[in-house]
């Protein structure tokens, strides 16, 4: 560690020549004024880069540059790092090498920070560099990670001590602090790893706890059968549930927050023949505000969205199967015309994201009120746009499609494999097809697929296999992009989800054909004449532009060998 004595980085940048000696004066004065650190106050100042410091220090100070995000970390090296200690100085242990320990930091200058881990870890300090943001994640992932292990492990331990015989003891054992800390470590991991669903599923001899993460589910934590008792009670009583009811599914809501960030959490109990499951849904504010341009749509379908929602009244449908964005799109649709003038009411089952300045009614089937009786009564409130959550029956459909009709914008979403088939399905549920003619304005169909982790993206040329799904010639030389994957996606080479689009704007032509009683093929043949963009052509450009796979395109557009 002799060679890190003494040394300043004002002057390490100076002999680097990164900065000039008159440069480091005035922004020395400018730390004594704002009591900041330089390297950040130089970062502020736009003098240098964060990677123009990390430069200087390898270089100067002979240190080995990692990145977190692309290598293997050992959880033994950061379980000997205690969190606080890394959170006071941003730093993560990741490899032992002999009785040493290499420890990633983003100020390897900082003597009392090497001190301290030589003093909870007895074992001599390597420091290497990287940058404030990959050492901020990888604390982030590794510890919460590390905390809900340690936890199960308390609440396993705790459990065999514990025979629970009524239901009154299982009241004084949530009390117990294991298992409220394994309940808190797993929801606070989840929003971490950005999980949407926390699934807790009971087994003949354990208890399995996965994540579904970019639509996926993943397996995170094992847990002694023992526990279950402990682990639904819990839950059941954050979100006002009754704990003596086993025998038939329950429905509640937990309001929390996870480092300052508003997190509703929608709680779902179902009795299975090994005990509860529990599914939640993982709801976070800035999942719904989208802007139009984030959402994956090209520059063509943003501007037949803005023609559509400017529509003075009538109908839009969004379509696609559970879990593939629709809610996000309503919203993103709702806070564009969200305008002063505008008196906007939904009708939803749950109410998912609050929104400032719209009327938001949540159904109650229990007290009656169902999306028709709502429905109903919101016609009644002088709308101007109303938006249903989802339209599941005959009642709910012939009251939104008369409300479009008779002068509303009415927003809502429906069940469907694509744009085409929503009018079949609003026949079935038995809207005549001169309504459905009338009253409709467009259809949004969509799917999610993963996007190809940044990190650890590679090309290859594509096999005649793939160039066949494409549409390619076979003997044409066409590059395609994949994951392969790192420790920043989990090893599954995507993160992040993106949206794919087909958007049918209802034409003169489509009101004609849909009166004729016109069958969903007879559509889609209208919308190939009108150079409607389908769902997989959308997601075949995404595959070229190397924001996707094609097994992400053989998912939504069922391809077969």
């Amino acid at each position: 560690m002799g060679r890190l004595n003494k040394k300043r980085l004002g002057d390490l940048l100076v002999q680097a020549g990164k900065i000039t000696k008159k440069q480091l004066q005035v922004e020395l004065e400018k730390q004594r004024e704002k009591g900041i650190k330089l390297g950040e106050l130089l970062i502020k100042d736009k003098i240098l880069s964060e990677e123009d410091i990390i430069d200087a220090l390898k270089v100067q100070l002979d240190l080995e540059r990692v990145h977190l995000d692309m290598i293997n970390v050992d959880r033994e090296t950061v379980k000997a790092i205690p969190e606080s200690l890394a959170k006071k100085y941003l730093l993560i242990g990741f490899s032992f090498e002999g009785n040493k320990i290499k420890v990633a930091m983003s100020d390897p200058l900082n003597l009392f920070a090497v001190d301290d881990v030589h003093i909870a870890t007895g074992k001599e300090v390597i420091p290497v560099i990287d940058t404030k943001g990959n050492i901020e994640n990888a604390i982030d992932r590794y510890y919460s990670s590390e905390y809900v292990e340690k936890a199960a492990k308390e609440l396993s331990i705790s459990s065999t001590k514990i025979e629970i015989k009524e239901e009154v003891e299982e009241l004084d054992e949530v009390k117990n602090a294991p298992v409220v800390k394994l309940i808190d470590s797993i929801i606070k991991n989840s929003v971490k790893s950005k999980a949407s669903d926390i699934h807790i599923e009971p087994f003949a001899d354990y208890i399995k706890i996965r994540y579904r993460i970019d639509g996926m589910l993943k397996e995170v934590l094992r847990v002694s059968k023992d526990t279950i008792g402990s682990l639904i009670t819990r839950i059941k009583i954050l979100s006002n549930l009754d704990i003596s009811e086993k025998r038939i599914p329950q429905d509640g809501r937990i309001i929390t927050k996870v480092d300052n960030e508003d997190v509703d959490l929608r709680i779902s109990v179902l009795p299975t023949v090994y005990g509860e499951k529990v599914v939640i849904r993982v709801l976070k504010k800035n999942n719904f505000l989208v802007k139009k341009d984030k959402l994956g749509m090209d520059e063509a379908q943003v501007k037949e969205i803005e023609k559509m929602i400017k529509s003075p009244y009538g109908i839009i449908l969004v379509t696609g199967p559970t879990g593939s964005g629709k809610t996000t799109t309503l919203y993103t649709m709702l806070e564009e015309i969200n305008k002063p003038e505008n008196n906007i009411i939904t009708i939803e089952d749950p109410v998912e994201y609050r929104m400032e300045g719209i009327n938001q009614v949540n159904v109650n089937n229990k007290a009656g009120l169902t999306f028709a009786a709502g429905l109903r009564s919101m016609l009644r409130q002088d709308p101007d746009i109303i938006m249903i959550g989802e339209i599941r029956d005959q009642e709910t459909a012939e009251i939104a499609i008369r409300a479009a009709i008779t002068g509303h914008l009415v927003l809502s979403t429906i069940h469907t494999n694509d744009a085409a088939s929503a009018v079949a399905r609003l026949r079935d549920m038995g809207i005549e097809p001169y309504l459905i003619s009338a009253a409709m304005t467009g259809v949004i169909a969509q799917r999610l697929v993963r996007k190809i982790c940044p990190k650890c993206i590679e090309e290859y040329y594509a096999t005649e296999y793939e160039k066949r799904i494409l549409g390619m010639d076979k003997f044409q030389d066409i590059k395609l992009y994949k994951g392969k994957g790192c420790t920043s996606c989990g090893n599954t080479g995507y993160m992040g989800r993106i949206g794919t689009y087909e958007i049918m704007e209802v034409t003169k032509s489509h009101k004609e054909i849909i009166q004729i009683n016109c069958n969903s093929e007879e559509i889609r043949k209208l919308n190939l004449k009108n150079e409607i963009k389908t769902l997989e052509e959308a997601c075949k450009k995404l595959v070229l532009q190397g924001v996707t796979t094609i097994d992400e395109l053989a998912k939504i557009t069922f391809i077969k060998e």
